[in-house]
């Protein structure tokens, strides 16, 4: 009878620390459950963490979306195509800036935005912004260069822009950079300013001297720094480069001044930029680029002999091959022998005869000067005042980034 009551007292003495036992496992149940629901007050506060983002569904590379490893991109002509150009408009984007709007600015027609680049053996895949930003989730891509890579910078913003909700984006000014950042994909797409690609006294992003160039070219470690890391890299740098036929620069002792062939420099240039990258890519996850020259149509002689204008007024591309003396096959040859001697992967993306083509397509008037719209008595000299360098955006600059967009694509498919 004694022992009877005995264990009934433990089982009553027990009763309570079981209770309290039960209703523990249930509360860390509950929790448990609500941490695996996307309306989680947790993961509202803090966001999901970055390895459940990992595990995601692939995104849907089809065979209409990629290039064959033989397709020439770079060889083709320009189609007239009113239904499905442009691939944005200049109000539809906030993020450009007033070098590049030439309707806003002024200009009186808008044929220039509607041509697509058709290569002659084969299809660009159609530009889609969800697909490129799952590409580059938790990544970072960077144009390096210099204004004329700006407008590539923008061109690419503007491109995927549109389809990212408001408030899940936003654009930072830290100069030398840009960055414009996409929030739910953890996507950074950035401009670092590099005129020269190694470092010059013009490497400050908006106070820096045009018409005096002084180039260091055997540092690149200042501009180094920047671009560790970042896991898509497109460079590009020519136009700075070709003011004089020399140009002041350092080759060692930074205190020994000297007149270089601007050939000369841009080789040596190259060859710092080339050491930089094999001690700095990996090739695993890392993916170079390098743009070739973007032209200029500064003399109409070069494709209407007998006169004497520049681009202005030009509403057509050319509809035949032509090579300006604006570009230099010896800068083109340069960065070809540069990049074949690499150990690492650097594509090139050959962009400069299917922008010759397009004599039609570039600010003229309708841009800024020393960061001012031309007023109206500059713009009626255009022999002066017209801009045969810079492009117009919606533009050229779209085309280079939708075959930047189908080089990505391959890319991911060959991982």
């Amino acid at each position: 009878m004694l022992k009877q009551l005995s264990f009934d007292r433990q089982i009553h003495s027990a009763f309570p620390l079981a209770l309290a036992a039960f209703l523990i496992l249930g509360l860390a149940r509950l929790v448990l459950d609500d941490l695996k629901s996307h309306g989680s007050f947790v993961f509202k506060m803090y966001g999901r963490p970055r390895s459940e983002t990992r595990h995601r569904l692939p995104i849907v590379v089809s065979s209409k979306d990629l290039i064959d490893e033989d397709c020439n991109l770079f060889d083709g002509k320009w189609e007239w195509d009113n239904a499905s150009y442009p691939l944005y408009e200049e109000e539809t984007c906030p993020y450009l800036v007033k070098q590049v709007t030439c309707q806003k600015n002024g200009r009186p027609d808008s044929f220039y935005k509607k041509w697509r680049w058709q290569p002659n053996s084969c299809n660009l895949p159609r530009f889609d912004p969800l697909k490129l930003l799952d590409i580059l989730r938790d990544k970072r891509i960077m144009f390096v260069g210099d204004s004329i890579q700006r407008g590539q910078f923008e061109s690419m913003v503007c491109l995927v822009q549109s389809a990212i909700p408001k408030g899940k984006k936003s654009l930072q000014r830290v100069p030398p950079r840009k960055i414009f950042k996409v929030e739910d994909y953890n996507v950074s797409i950035e401009y670092y300013w590099a005129p020269f690609i190694v470092e010059s006294i013009s490497d400050h992003a908006t106070n820096h001297t045009v018409l005096k160039r002084m180039v260091k070219l055997d540092s690149i470690a200042n501009h180094g720094k920047h671009w560790k890391g970042v896991d898509v890299l497109v460079f590009e740098s020519y136009v700075w480069w070709r003011y004089k036929p020399v140009i002041n620069a350092t080759y060692g002792s930074p205190e020994d001044v000297k007149e270089y062939n601007v050939s000369t420099a841009y080789r040596l240039a190259m060859e710092t930029w080339a050491n930089w990258l094999e001690s700095n890519i990996n090739p695993k996850s890392q993916n170079v680029f390098f743009m070739t020259m973007s032209p200029t149509h500064l003399w109409s002689w070069e494709w209407r002999p007998g006169s004497d204008e520049n681009c202005f007024n030009e509403t057509q591309p050319m509809h035949h091959p032509h090579w300006g003396t604006g570009s230099s096959t010896e800068i083109m040859e340069t960065i070809h022998d540069t990049i074949q001697n690499l150990k690492v992967d650097v594509t090139i993306l050959n962009i400069t005869q299917l922008s010759e083509f397009r004599k039609d397509a570039h600010t003229s008037i309708y841009g800024e000067r020393r960061g001012k719209l031309l007023t109206k008595q500059q713009r009626s000299d255009p022999k002066i005042f017209a801009d045969c360098i810079h492009w117009c955006l919606p533009g050229v600059p779209d085309t280079w980034n939708e075959i930047l967009y189908a080089y990505l694509l391959r890319n991911h498919q060959n991982l």
